[in-house]
């Protein structure tokens, strides 16, 4: 019997999922009623969708790979990891001896690329069984070709490796990278990205919000105005500027170098995040993030950010970028938002180089999701 059949009404009890699958008393109101989980929400898995030479990694492949295989180690000591490649084959000879096997599943098809936040399901809870959002996903506003990686929740679910339900929802673009959610009935997004004309036929902020909760069965959307990375070709995605923690907090970018070009937009959204409330009324508490210092790459400034961190079970894991100083403090400010979990660093300096970094390559599934 699964998880959402013993629920209270439907023939169990609470004690009875505190004792049969260890959730909390928060995690078990949060699954009354549909609803779009927080990350730090208990998690089945994480997706990887690997690099290979097909892709625009193919001149530092064996570079990426190794990141990727970092990435995948850690998430393999905590729980699942989904891993969809053209070759897995050749991804499992990488990975022997170097990752826990017996937490990697494959699964074969064609990719384009690696943004597994961005292609990969949303996941939604609710009280009969979790529901797999597939939204389109048009290269960022149709910049980058995305024909096989818009295909690969459907094979995923087609194949069998997901739980619950799928919702074809092909007809609106939508990245995992551009909203962030509290798990309590808050949306966090930009407009920069949400409102662009490359995306939803020049949908206005109200048609926005309303589909947004719709469909995401959010009670209301915090929208930011301002903030950018430089480098970055998302349109300001908000797991590059600010992120939900637990307990109504925020850590966000603070840039406090008056010479770098981002210090205006981001004091500009520094001071957005203060006029926000929660849903109680009550201020956000924030914490900020350090700017990284500046990495170039071909002229051209990479969008190094610590905003881009995963959590996972029981750890978070964040970019460093071989600047103690910074990853340092990266460091501590995360330790302070979820002082329940390890801190782990995995250097994606690679990663900047193709402008997204470790929370762009990664999606969550929540638990009773991946099989």
């Amino acid at each position: 019997m699964g998880l959402f059949a013993t629920l209270p009404g439907m023939g169990g009890t609470e004690k009875d999922l505190q004792l049969t699958f260890g959730l909390s008393m928060e995690e078990i109101t949060e699954i009354r009623e549909t609803h779009l989980p927080a990350e730090w929400y208990p998690q089945s898995g994480v997706q990887l969708t690997w690099p290979h030479a097909g892709t625009d990694w193919a001149y530092m492949l064996e570079e990426v790979q190794e990141c990727f295989i970092n990435i995948a180690n850690a998430i393999s000591q905590r729980e699942l990891v989904l891993i969809v490649a053209p070759d897995t084959e050749a991804v499992k000879m990488q990975l022997e001896g170097k990752v826990k096997m017996e937490n990697i599943r494959f699964f074969e098809c064609e990719t384009n690329d690696t943004w597994a936040r961005d292609h990969g399901a949303i996941s939604l809870l609710d009280a009969e069984s979790p529901l797999l959002l597939d939204f389109c996903f048009n290269g960022w506003g149709m910049k980058f070709a995305a024909n096989y990686d818009n295909l690969i929740t459907r094979n995923l679910f087609k194949a069998g490796l997901f739980k619950g339900r799928y919702m074809n929802c092909l007809d609106y673009v939508l990245e995992g990278g551009s909203i962030e959610s509290d798990g309590k009935g808050t949306l966090l997004t930009t407009s920069e990205c949400l409102l662009s004309d490359n995306r939803n036929d020049k949908m206005n902020r109200v048609e926005v919000e309303t589909y947004l909760r719709s469909k995401l069965h959010v009670q209301r959307v915090l929208w930011l105005d301002y903030g950018y990375l430089s480098g970055d070709d998302t349109d300001s995605h908000v797991d590059t500027l600010a992120r939900f923690c637990p307990n109504d907090t925020i850590v966000y970018v603070q840039c406090c170098n008056k010479e770098d070009e981002h210090y205006e937009a981001l004091r500009r959204m520094e001071d957005q995040l203060l006029t926000f409330r929660t849903l109680d009324d009550r201020p956000y508490r924030l914490l900020p993030l350090p700017m990284a210092d500046t990495i170039m790459n071909n002229d051209e400034r990479l969008p190094a950010t610590y905003a881009n961190f995963l959590v996972i079970n029981g750890a978070v894991l964040y970019p460093t970028y071989n600047q103690p100083g910074n990853d340092m403090k990266a460091a501590d400010i995360l330790t302070l938002a979820f002082p329940d979990r390890e801190i782990i660093g995995i250097d994606c300096r690679t990663l900047i180089k193709q402008h997204g970094s470790l929370h762009c390559v990664t999606m969550q599934y929540p638990k009773n999701i991946l099989k």
